[in-house]
């Protein structure tokens, strides 16, 4: 069910993510060790900025991205209406909900 999708199977996304991160940061040139700290440190300073914050979490994410800037660069890739984040995260979490029902019979 959706919940199990989102909840569930959240934190290994999330674990995913920071490897996505790690290796994007190594890739391009950064020390495997040092580009893992960051992407740890990133996703868990984020994770703690969004759990205490009133904003939501558009808010945040403007909050920290200055336009014509180095974030605002990387965003206009994740935020791809066809091929960002967003649609990719909507087929994960259709395919655990699937599975979820699927499991339950």
């Amino acid at each position: 069910d959706a919940v199990t999708a989102v909840s569930g199977s959240g934190p290994a996304y999330v674990f995913h993510l920071i490897e996505a991160l790690a290796a994007a940061g190594a890739a391009e040139g950064l020390a495997p060790d040092l580009a893992m700290r960051l992407a740890r440190a990133t996703v868990c300073g984020a994770g703690e900025l969004a759990h205490q914050s009133a904003e939501d979490a558009a808010t945040l994410r403007r909050n920290v991205t200055s336009p014509g800037g180095t974030t605002a660069a990387a965003l206009a890739v994740l935020m791809d209406e066809a091929e960002g984040l967003a649609p990719l995260m909507r087929r994960a979490v259709a395919a655990a909900a699937a599975r979820s029902r699927a499991l339950a019979g």
